[in-house]
């Protein structure tokens, strides 16, 4: 059977590394997101791409690129100064195909369509400050239909802990799902959750994704079930400095059974062989 992967920022980054090293220019990956992105949804009207200064704002300013090229002039609204390498190039040319700019003092996101979050990536921890903190809001504010990439702005890509971040109505994770997508924080700030494939071979086989169906089968039988609040009461750790899915795998070993940690729309899942991930804002593609 195929399964999904999910995986930790440490494997998708290495993973990442290598297969530039080795097989596509990072730049060419960096496309390839931005096309899953604008793949994944319905793109109309007017709309926004906000970005930051890493290759999370390379990936808005390359989907910038391919709006332009498909009939839509998109605003581009920088929070931060400077550019990734890709980022800079992609900047350039989504500026000569016509794109326009607005400065985020003007990011009321009024008569958009569809704001794009593309601020901090899966690498981002720790508390929102300043101008990325400001930006968040912005978003938040806004009727718009917000798609964010790869992980929503604000939320810890291996953890789910946020104080606060960008609340989506679509994420479009890339590469491959992180295990932030689905624990602590994360599902209450996204409305669904999808992947796009753009070329990298995973160097480590983490975990796997199921569907959110077929939860219940782990559930009965004798499995240890607790909500995530439960699980980090009854065993003292700290939601920011945990990994739920091997300290879930520690937990089955040890009592000999399956055990599932999960939260009003996810959980993670051991059952001796495995370590699954489920939720009910993934969608199939």
């Amino acid at each position: 059977m195929e399964f999904v992967q999910v995986v930790s920022v440490e494997n998708m980054r290495k993973s990442d590394a290598r297969t530039i090293a080795e097989h596509t220019p990072s730049a060419e990956l960096m496309y390839r997101a931005a096309q899953g992105i604008f793949n994944s949804a319905k793109f109309v009207g007017r709309v926004a791409i906000v970005c930051g200064k890493g290759n999370n704002g390379g990936d808005g300013y390359a989907l910038a690129c391919i709006l332009c090229k498909n009939g839509f002039t998109p605003t581009i609204f920088r929070a931060s100064d400077g550019f990734s390498k890709d980022g800079l190039y992609y900047y350039k040319t989504a500026m000569s195909l016509g794109a326009e700019e607005m400065p985020m003092s003007q990011a009321a996101f009024t008569g958009f369509d569809i704001v794009v979050d593309c601020l901090l990536g899966t690498g981002f921890s720790g508390e929102l400050k300043g101008e990325m903190l400001e930006a968040v809001e912005q978003i938040n504010m806004t009727n718009a239909y917000v798609i964010s990439a790869d992980i929503n702005s604000g939320i810890n890509g291996d953890t789910g802990v946020c104080s606060t971040a960008v609340n989506s109505d679509l994420t479009v994770s890339i590469g491959s799902f992180k295990t932030g997508l689905f624990l602590n924080d994360a599902p209450y700030y996204i409305g669904s959750v999808t992947n796009c494939d753009i070329g990298i071979s995973l160097i480590e086989d983490e975990y796997k994704l199921i569907d959110y169906s077929l939860l219940h089968m782990f559930e009965g039988y004798g499995s240890l079930v607790m909500t995530a609040e439960e699980f980090f009461e009854k065993y003292g750790y700290e939601p920011s400095k945990c990994n739920v899915a091997r300290c879930v795998e520690e937990i089955s070993k040890k009592e000999r059974r399956t055990v599932v940690v999960k939260t009003d729309h996810s959980a993670v899942i051991a059952d001796l062989k495995y370590i699954y991930f489920c939720a009910d804002y993934v969608i199939n593609n």
